[in-house]
C-alpha cells in the first residue's frame, strides 16, 4: 500500500478546505462513514468542531480514527471469550 499522501478537497461551512492523510487513515475514516452512516462532509465536520485549538485537522482526523480504531478494539475483545 502506498505510504503517500492523499488529498482531498471538501467543503466545510461554506469554505473550500483540503485534507492530506496517508492512504490507511483515508480507509478507517471510510470505514467510520460506513459504520455510523454519515457522510465524509458530515464525520469532518464533526471531528473538525471538537479540535483542540492549534490542532491541524489532518491531525485531528487521525487521532479520531485511531480512537475509533482502538474503541472497536476493546469492543471485539470484549466479545470474545478469555
Amino acid at each position: 500500500m502506498s505510504r503517500h499522501l492523499r488529498k482531498r478537497s471538501l467543503i466545510l461551512a461554506g469554505h473550500d478546505t483540503s485534507v492530506a492523510l496517508e492512504p490507511a487513515f483515508w480507509t478507517v475514516l471510510e470505514r467510520m462513514i460506513a459504520h455510523q452512516n454519515v457522510t465524509l462532509v458530515q464525520l469532518v465536520t464533526q471531528v473538525d468542531a471538537t479540535r483542540v485549538p492549534d490542532q491541524s485537522l489532518a491531525s485531528a482526523l487521525r487521532v479520531h480514527a485511531v480512537e475509533w480504531l482502538q474503541q472497536h478494539i476493546q469492543s471485539q475483545s470484549l466479545k470474545e471469550p478469555l
